[in-house]
């Protein structure tokens, strides 16, 4: 689509725009980063202007180009746009940065600011987001596009500084996007050479082109990025496949920026100051006249440069039009498929019903780890949603995690459905909140010691609500021989703090069942599926008791022969074992209730009256979980009783292991009698 001929005087006007908005938006609030915007203004200028596929009318056109600021402290420049293209910010919401309730927080926000496409705070998930947003895009159009109509094909644009490129998320993902061919993926590298502690050359030296063209990219360099002609043939090359050589076709692509951090500033530019202050009142007023800028009012913009940014806008809905009519033909050529694309790409609902379509299992099967229970019932979920796909991080056959009869996701087979994200734990956690953010569902597995390798990810997830799916098996001391490095000790504890993160561990293969039946129904959080190695007796009670329970968190899996004196509750593994001892206090004559609490996260959530009528108000308390005890403290009280484990495990075969440890019907019970001397044991 031509778009009108910009003389050179009126592109840097706009350019200047940018740069003087972002510094007016920072100046006002006394907070924020000036630096990156005023930098690297004149390329994100040029990618709006004349390449990003976008309608700010309707900012979640499935069929858009995708945005991210990968290093979120440079909103100012983000929030300029957005505004100057109509994306519904106002002049107002510019000048309340960072202030209490407005729509410009420090960092973008996902679902809180229209336009932009996902939170991103710690450099290097933005980028991660990016390659699983490409992912996945890939992915739907190769589900839906069909020969001659193609639906689906955006692309997915990146901007990173130094900072990002440090990180080690960015580098894991950088290797999977490279090894996946993601030719829909660009990069544009803010390569200003400065950090917040000073010169990049203090921590930082090493060639990143070369480092990435080792990782399967193709790359570009610009010196200049003032130069718009030069940053223009670069993104010409990047986004025309034209214009790639034969060998770069199938690659991501990298364009390296040469910019200086707080250009226009004749202080602080090139310097560190100007990463994340403000310029101060007479450093502004030196830099309006260095970029011969009106010295008043602030928040200037020229009358020339509106059109231009208006332009964009119009262009987005002339493409969206467009898009419309081929899929109105689309519709009609292929209404089954249109069906799908339109529930669960544009509007995002997923089919549920999972446990309507299995029949539970039966306590007269054999006892089954709940990791393979998972494994079976996730056959069943990938034909019920058939945008629900994921992997493992290098540990399939462990996890359970591979779709059966289904191909691998690969450069060659774009529409596979088994990923393997190789042994790349944070990463993969950053990719599926990119893949989540492009409205499929996708789920990981790794031991979960090794969630902590992905905690700032899953942490985004939760903050976000995203429907990702953790798969964390090896749950705890169960997984025996791999000894205390391996062992997770504080893990549920810690997923636990996270806000609006379901933390699930299930006590047989019916609560899998059920957990699963509910984790594939809900939009609204990540979960964190945890399941143990060895196998658990399916315990002999009614499924619809089980379905019930597990969606509110809790509930009483075994009533009392009366009136309970004793509640005993747990999670996961443990459950079997305090059915043991249920069994031996009600023969000793104590009336005991026995409570399940898969997700107390969940349970947390329900009102107070049905907390106590599971916990049983007035009962003496013991909950029991192979990990910490922090966890058990809210729910037992101050008599109450927490079997745990409050330090590191050992190396021997789990049966050993938990009697050492005290999980073990009289260990728990010289507990009791020790506690509790009133039950006369």
């Amino acid at each position: 689509m031509s778009q009108p001929r910009l003389t050179p005087e009126i592109e840097l006007r706009a350019i200047n725009t940018l740069r003087m908005l972002s510094v007016d938006i920072v100046q006002k609030a006394n907070s924020g980063h000036p630096g990156t915007p005023m930098g690297f203004a004149a390329p994100v200028f040029l990618l709006w202007r004349d390449y990003l596929r976008i309608n700010p009318q309707n900012p979640d056109w499935i069929a858009r180009d995708r945005f991210v600021l990968s290093g979120g402290h440079a909103s100012a420049l983000l929030y300029s746009l957005l505004y100057l293209t109509g994306f519904g910010l106002t002049l107002d919401d510019l000048k309340s940065f960072r202030q209490w309730g407005s729509l410009t927080p420090g960092h973008p926000e996902y679902h809180h600011t229209r336009g932009v496409e996902t939170t991103t705070g710690p450099l290097g998930q933005g980028f991660s987001n990016a390659v699983g947003m490409a992912l996945a895009l890939r992915h739907i159009g190769a589900t839906f596009n069909r020969p001659g109509m193609t639906l689906l094909s955006p692309r997915v644009f990146v901007t990173c500084g130094d900072g990002d490129m440090m990180e080690g998320v960015a580098n894991e993902a950088a290797s999977f996007a490279g090894h996946q061919g993601l030719s829909n993926l660009i990069c544009l590298y803010d390569r200003n050479h400065i950090s917040i502690d000073g010169s990049t050359d203090l921590a930082f030296t090493e060639d990143v082109p070369a480092r990435f063209r080792a990782l399967g990219w193709a790359v570009r360099e610009v010196s200049d990025g003032n130069d718009t002609s030069a940053v223009r043939e670069a993104l010409d090359w990047a986004t025309d496949p034209e214009k790639a050589l034969p060998n770069e076709k199938d690659k991501p692509k990298m364009i390296a920026i040469r910019t200086r951090i707080g250009y226009g500033s004749p202080t602080y530019q090139d310097t560190a100051h100007v990463h994340g202050s403000p310029l101060g009142a007479e450093e502004v007023k030196k830099t309006r006249e260095n970029l011969n800028w009106p010295a008043s009012p602030d928040f200037f913009v020229p009358d020339e440069v509106r059109p231009l940014f208006a332009e964009i806008g119009q262009k987005g809905a002339e493409l969206e039009a467009a898009w419309n009519e081929t899929y109105s033909r689309y519709r009609s050529s292929f209404p089954k498929e249109a069906e799908l694309f339109e529930s669960a790409v544009v509007k995002g609902q997923h089919a549920s019903g999972l446990a309507a379509r299995l029949t539970p299992f039966s306590p007269s099967d054999k006892p089954m780890a709940t990791r393979q229970a998972f494994g079976n019932v996730l056959q069943e979920a990938s034909r019920m949603q058939p945008l629900l796909f994921g992997g493992s991080a290098d540990l399939a056959p462990s996890n359970n995690t591979l779709i059966k009869g289904a191909t691998d996701c690969q450069l060659s087979t774009p529409g596979g459905r088994n990923l393997h994200f190789g042994v790349r734990e944070h990463a993969m956690g950053g990719i599926m909140n990119g893949m989540a953010l492009a409205r499929v569902r996708p789920y990981g597995g790794t031991f979960l010691v090794f969630s902590d390798y992905m905690k700032g990810s899953m942490r985004l997830s939760a903050l976000m609500g995203l429907p990702v799916l953790y798969v964390l098996t090896h749950d705890s001391i169960g997984l025996g021989e791999d000894g205390p490095t391996h062992q997770p000790v504080e893990h549920l504890t810690a997923l636990r703090a996270l806000p609006n993160m379901a933390v699930m561990r299930p006590a047989d293969a019916n609560e899998t069942l059920a957990a699963m039946d509910w984790i594939t129904e809900q939009d609204s959080m990540p979960v964190s599926l945890v399941l143990s190695r060895q196998a658990l007796p399916i315990l002999d009670v009614p499924f619809e008791r089980i379905a019930t329970g597990v969606r509110r968190g809790g509930y009483v899996l075994r009533e009392a022969s009366k009136t309970p004196t004793v509640t005993l509750m747990g999670t996961g593994s443990e459950i079997s074992l305090l059915w043991k001892l249920q069994d031996e206090l009600e023969r000793r004559s104590v009336a005991t209730r026995l409570v399940s609490l898969p997700c107390t996260t969940l349970f947390d959530r329900q009102e107070r009256s049905y907390q106590e009528a599971v916990l049983g108000s007035g009962t003496l308390r013991l909950f029991a979980e192979a990990g910490a005890t922090l966890s058990a403290w809210r729910y037992v009280g101050s008599k109450g009783i927490a079997v745990g484990l409050d330090h590191f495990g050992a190396s021997a075969p789990y049966e050993r292991l938990m009697e050492e440890f005290g999980f073990s019907v009289p260990k728990i019970l010289g507990r009791i009698k020790e506690c509790w001397p009133e039950l006369s044991l």
